[in-house]
Order: structure tokens, then sequence, then C-alpha cells
């Protein structure tokens, strides 16, 4: 099969003109759930499907599907399915999503226009507000799809300025009906870009996902004493920031004993200050701080979960500060298929295209989708593993190589 990587530039560079933002360096663009730049994103993807003759649906909290049964297919059989999001973080790059809504679609036309004869169906996926910057804390879509969130409850979230999902999604148009199940795909593939540099510094151009990190984050609040930073004795303070930043090395130093003695994939980080009152001549009286968590590796996120409660216990005793431990958000790592990783390993080897495997450190909607039938995640490579960011960037040739390998994947998954 020959990828058309023109056409799959074309449609790329093309979303990226939705919500376009000035940058003294790359291309980046801000489509948020809900927005005209997002409606505008939105309906140039229908009409792409639809000139490829896909049959397109939209389900009740906005996800786009577009399903290619060729005569060979049983329209009955079980679909494999492929795609990604077209939502972005604010100021965002244009790769982050787009690509693997557009790879999928391609993959469909190269296995069309190459006479490739699956027994299955085969659909394109645009799941709403992956990043979370609107509405929920991300992979909302697919959440939705894969059963782990109502569509009520899932509609009857608001942004910021008391706009429900419902309401912005019916806005812009892109309110359909019924619920996109997942559950109902006989597999799943998503290509993404890799948001690192283990493929680059390795010279491959695709990566196979072994697993997707699991992710807790945890709040700590240290609550000391607010006092006047220059009447108040160093012998007698209980100053919360002093204690904070103790807490902060902590948790860096057992993240890297972590990964020396137990898993070099973990990490650990605490990734917000909110110190108060804030001043600069008042010792502080209370921090509050964001700690995040992630490995593939189960086991080891409770680890260095257990050595940050014991590091504010030593707090406790010896600076005389008050803390509490809150973890409010907890995903399970999620492995990938085997089925489909082979798939994808198989597809490169035919193509004479070198796969290496690696693990996710980030979300990605594939998480929930691996809940309910067998899936799998490609990396295309980064330069310099810059993500969400206007100097976001993956080599055109790359988007074309890692989508023949999807497209290989998907045939074989498609029963070809």
């Amino acid at each position: 099969m020959n990828v058309d990587a023109e056409r799959l530039r074309t449609d790329i560079e093309r979303t990226a003109e939705f919500g376009e933002v000035e940058s003294d360096e790359g291309r980046g663009r801000t489509v948020l759930t809900g927005t005209e730049a997002n409606r505008e994103a939105r309906e140039y993807l229908v009409s792409r499907l639809e000139d490829a003759g896909l049959d397109v649906r939209i389900d009740a909290v906005g996800n786009v599907a577009g399903r290619w049964t060729p005569e060979s297919a049983d329209p009955d059989a079980d679909p494999v399915a492929a795609g990604s999001h077209l939502d972005s973080v604010p100021e965002g790059g244009i790769f982050d999503g787009p690509l693997g809504v557009y790879a999928a679609l391609e993959a469909v036309r190269a296995m069309r226009d190459a006479g490739v004869e699956p027994t299955r169906p085969v659909e394109v996926v645009s799941f709403t507000e992956e990043e979370g910057q609107r509405f929920a804390s991300g992979l909302l879509g697919s959440s939705v799809a894969a059963g782990e969130r109502s569509v009520e409850d899932a509609l009857a979230l608001e942004a910021d300025d008391g706009t429900a999902l419902e309401t912005a999604l019916t806005d812009i148009g892109f309110r359909g009906e019924g619920r996109l199940d997942a559950s109902d795909w006989d597999a799943w593939l998503e290509l993404h870009v890799e948001q690192s540099e283990r493929l680059m510094d390795a010279g491959v151009p695709v990566g196979v996902v072994t697993a997707i990190t699991g992710i807790t984050h945890c709040e700590v609040t240290i609550r000391g004493e607010a006092d006047h930073a220059g009447a108040t004795p160093m012998g007698d303070r209980t100053d919360a920031l002093a204690a904070a930043s103790e807490f902060v090395l902590d948790v860096e130093r057992a993240a890297n004993e972590v990964v020396a003695e137990e898993s070099d994939t973990a990490v650990g980080t605490v990734g917000s200050l909110d110190v108060r009152p804030n001043a600069t001549n008042v010792v502080p009286g209370e921090v509050t701080a964001g700690v995040d968590v992630r490995d593939v590796d189960r086991d080891v996120m409770t680890e260095l979960v257990r050595r940050a409660r014991r590091s504010l216990a030593r707090l406790e005793r010896e600076r005389g500060v008050e803390t509490e431990f809150r973890r409010p958000f907890d995903l399970e790592p999620t492995p990938m298929s085997d089925r489909v990783r082979s798939a994808a390993h198989d597809a490169g080897e035919q193509a004479g295209i070198e796969t290496l495997d690696l693990h996710s450190g980030a979300a990605h909607d594939t998480m929930h989708v691996a809940e309910v039938t067998d899936a799998g995640l490609l990396f295309a490579p980064s330069r310099d593993g810059i993500s969400h960011n206007p100097k976001e960037w993956t080599d055109w040739d790359d988007c074309a190589t890692a989508t023949r390998v999807l497209a290989g994947a998907l045939a074989d998954l498609g029963g070809a």
C-alpha cells in the first residue's frame, strides 16, 4: 500500500489553519471544544470523510465516526477502528491529535486505492475533548464511548464560563444522537506523536507502545504559621514554604531512587505550588502542592505515593507543620493488546520499516478504549520531544511512514 504523503500533509496543514495562533517559532493552534475553531475543524473532517466515501455519524457527545464498508466486508461484522482527536491545548502544536485522525483516514484511502479487501468494516474516529481544556479533565469522548461516563453526565459538564457541553456542541452543530460504543469494535489503533525523544535517539521511525502509564495526582497541604518576616526570629518560625521545599526535594529523591532500583519508567513531579499569603514580607503560612506520579507498574506508583506521605510525616515531626494528603485522580497503567501490537510489528516488517517497543508516559484516548476491546498505540518521532507547543514537529516523511504501518496493521486486523 502506498500512502499519499501529500494528501496526508494537506489535511493536517488545512486543520492547522483552524484556531491558528501567531508564533515566533513553529506553527500553533488553539482549538477548544465547542468553539468556532472546533466547529471548523470538525466540519472539514466530515467533508473529508464523505469525500472518501465513508458513512459519517456523530454521537450525542460529539464523537465523529466515518465507516468504510467495502464490498469484501461483512457489514454486520465488528469493525476495526482508528483515530484520535481534533481539540488542542491553548497554543498547542499542529500534530497532536490531527495526525492520528488523518492518518486513520489516509490508511483507509490507501487500502481502498490498493484494492485491499478487508472482511470487516473500518472506522475513522475523532473523539471529543481529549485534552480536557474546557470540559472535565480530559479523555472525555473516549470515556463515554467506553461506557465509563454516561452521556448525561458528560453533557452536563460545564466550562469555567458556565456553558454546558450540551450547549456548546449544539451551538456548533455537533450535538448528535446515540453513543459511539467502543466495545463494538473488534480492535482499535491510535497513531500519535511520541512527545519524547526515544525514537529520534534510536533512529527508528515508528514506536509500538507496550503500555500506557498509570497516573496519580495528589494534593498536599502544608500548614505552618504566617508571621512578620522582619520581626519573627528564625528559631520561632513555622515556615510552610520551607517545609514544602523539603517535600519537593523528597519527591524528586524518591523518584530517582525508584528509577535506579525498581523501574526506569517511573516519574514523580511536584508541578504546582500555591503559597499563602504569598507576600515578600510575610513568613508563608500555608502551601498547597500538586504531585504527579506515573509509571507502567502499579506497585511502583504505590511506592512513590507511600514515600511522599512518609516525607509529610517527617516534616510534621521535625518542622512542627500540619499536613493533609488527598489523592483525587488515579488511573491504572494500561497494557496494550498483544494481538494489535503483533499486527503493527508485522506491518512494519512487511513494509521494511523498523519498529521499536516503548511505553507511553502520557495519557491517550486509547486508555479508555483498551478497557473494552483490543487496543494499540503507535508513535511517530517528535523533534526534540517537544509537544503542546507551536514548536511541536514531526517530519512529513515520518508522518507518512507511521501511517504506512497503521494502514498495514488495520488491513491485517480487518481480515484482509
